[in-house]
């Protein structure tokens, strides 16, 4: 695994499996930056995917992680924000794929689908799978070109 500082942010329902996952992580080596929540207590997912999309977007951050309940909403903010490819993942398969064909660089998780040793098993893949490039390249370059025509057309 790439020890590159990472970017983690859950909401309430993600926090124990957050805190799971840094521990993890911190034990791998990583340095990990908790963009919160910090607690159960109520929140609104949307407000700490913000973290984890501005850190990718400047470029402050390669890669992070988000934790909800279900990963849907945090997936669909994450993605709304420029060069940020999250990919939802519920199994080490799609974590794979989702790194060697669309290179995310934001995993999604959602708490109540996958356990704590499930979740630990997609992250390290995750972490550990490499871009492949190749015909995928383009594909990519065709995401760039919509995020770029969208931008323009929004001014």
């Amino acid at each position: 695994m790439k020890k590159e500082p990472l970017i983690i942010a859950s909401d309430h329902a993600g926090f124990a499996l957050k805190v799971e996952l840094k521990l993890f992580l911190s034990r791998k080596g990583f340095k990990v930056v908790d963009a919160g929540t910090y607690s159960t207590d109520s929140c609104d997912y949307p407000d700490f995917v913000s973290y984890v999309g501005w850190g990718i977007m400047r470029r402050k951050f390669k890669r992070g992680i988000l934790v909800c309940k279900s990963g849907i909403g945090s997936a669909i903010a994450a993605n709304k924000f420029r060069g940020v490819r999250a990919a939802l993942c519920y199994n080490a398969l799609a974590a794979r794929l989702s790194r060697e064909h669309n290179d995310s660089n934001v995993l999604v998780l959602g708490s109540v689908f996958v356990s704590v040793p499930l979740a630990k098993k997609i992250t390290a893949v995750w972490l550990t799978t490499e871009f492949q490039g190749g015909r995928h390249i383009r594909r990519l370059n065709k995401i760039k070109k919509i995020e770029q025509e969208l931008q323009l057309r929004s001014r």
